[in-house]
């Protein structure tokens, strides 16, 4: 009996373990589908767009992460070349917020 007890015990922690990596993936795929929507809204492509919002969802959501390694256009280095832009401009204030958002956006 103890056997039998031990065996399931074992074989339903196996499984636990295969479904871990599924249980983590989901939380990060939202997160994904979250950030392209809110870049939908703002690039113009708002709920009634039909087509031209089913084509960019699609690019965006099929695109690698950032995390992934070092593509051209990742977050953090379009920060810095907005960044750099806008230190040459000299801008300050409401001026550099608006083009940093529409530089970060483009």
């Amino acid at each position: 009996m103890q056997r039998v007890l031990r065996a399931i015990t074992l074989t339903f922690f196996a499984l636990s373990l295969g479904v871990t990596p599924f249980a983590v993936a989901a939380p990060e795929q939202q997160n994904k589908m979250k950030a392209c929507n809110e870049q939908a809204n703002a690039k113009g492509f708002g709920e009634g767009k039909g087509d031209e919002r089913k084509a960019f969802m699609k690019e965006c959501l099929s695109a690698k992460s950032g995390k992934g390694g070092g593509g051209k256009d990742t977050q953090q280095n379009k920060m810095k070349a907005c960044n750099k832009e806008a230190g040459e401009k000299q801008l300050k204030g409401d001026e550099r917020k608006k083009f940093m958002s529409d530089c970060l956006s483009a």
